[in-house]
């Protein structure tokens, strides 16, 4: 938990905006999975494709020093859009945003619920520095 605290306390602004796409994938996957085999196959097809040109394309000259986060991230990335983009599909989105008002206030408010723990760890743990 200590290492989660230290990771929230240190977060910059860039990785709370991953953190919230990540946060509204989940939701709408919650409002709008389905279960077929097909979707979730493709999805990690794309991700292994795509993912592995996007770790060739950022890789440094330095061999063996990789952010496995970093790795990770672009990796589940073309699988997040691309089962996303499967599930919505026909669903009336317009681009991210659902058609259903319930939906995208679940979305947001998850959102801004994850932007208010940074908020006060950052300001509990700027306290204790002090």
């Amino acid at each position: 938990m200590k290492l989660l605290i230290k990771y929230f306390c240190q977060i910059k602004l860039d990785k709370v905006i991953l953190w919230c796409y990540l946060i509204w994938y989940l939701v709408i996957i919650y409002f709008y999975f389905d279960p077929a085999p097909t979707i979730w196959i493709n999805a990690v097809g794309v991700s292994a494709v795509i993912g592995t040109g996007l770790v060739l394309s950022v890789s440094s000259k330095k061999i063996g020093i990789r952010d496995h986060w970093q790795t990770f991230r672009l990796y589940l990335m073309p699988f997040c859009v691309s089962s996303f983009s499967a599930l919505i599909k026909d669903q009336g989105f317009i681009v991210v945003i659902s058609p259903k008002i319930t939906d995208t206030i679940v979305a947001i408010f998850c959102c801004a619920i994850f932007m208010l723990v940074i908020v006060l760890i950052k300001l509990i743990n700027n306290k204790k520095v002090r």
